[in-house]
C-alpha cells in the first residue's frame, strides 16, 4: 500500500467511528481490514453489535480465518489499539497478534485518559508487526472524541 491508500482507506474509518454511539468512558473507533490485494474484507465501529465490542474486534469477529487470506492484509483502526481492557477476556491488540494480520495503521495514539499507559503500538511492533501512524488524520479520529476531551 503506499501513503495515498492508507490515508483513504484511514478517511473511511474516521466516517465509519461517526457511527459509534458516543458512550462514557469509551472511544469512538472505527476500524476497517484491507486484503493485500487492496480489496476490504470487514469493517467495524466501536459499539457496533454491543455495548462494549471495540472497533478492531467487531472487523474481525466478521472474518472467518479459515475463509479469509490475511496474510498481507492490514488493519486501519482510528485508534492504537487496546492494550488493557476491563470488558473482555482479550485486548485488541492480542487479537489482531492472534491473527496472521501483520501490519496496523493507526491515525492517533491511545491518550492517558482511561488508561495510564497505553502500550499495543510497542506490543505489535515487538511481536514483529508493522505499524504505521498517520498522525496528520490524529485530529479527525480526536474530534470523533469530543464527548470525551471536552
Amino acid at each position: 500500500m503506499n501513503s495515498a491508500e492508507d490515508r483513504a482507506w484511514m478517511e473511511r474509518a474516521i466516517d465509519l467511528s461517526r457511527k459509534c454511539p458516543p458512550a462514557e468512558g469509551a472511544f469512538s473507533v472505527g476500524a476497517i481490514i484491507v486484503g493485500g490485494d487492496g480489496k476490504e474484507l470487514a469493517h467495524g465501529y466501536s459499539r457496533e453489535t454491543d455495548a462494549h465490542v471495540h472497533a478492531e474486534e467487531s472487523a474481525l469477529a466478521k472474518l472467518p480465518v479459515d475463509d479469509h487470506p490475511l496474510t498481507g492484509a492490514t488493519i486501519y483502526s482510528t485508534l492504537e489499539p487496546c492494550s488493557e481492557r476491563r470488558s473482555r477476556p482479550l485486548t485488541c491488540t492480542q487479537l489482531i497478534l492472534r491473527s496472521p494480520i501483520r501490519r496496523v495503521v493507526i491515525a492517533w495514539r491511545e491518550p492517558s485518559l482511561l488508561v495510564a499507559d497505553c502500550v499495543g503500538v510497542e506490543m505489535l511492533r515487538e511481536a514483529g508487526a508493522e505499524v504505521l501512524e498517520l498522525p496528520d488524520l490524529a485530529d479527525a479520529a480526536r474530534a470523533v472524541n469530543a464527548h470525551l476531551l471536552a
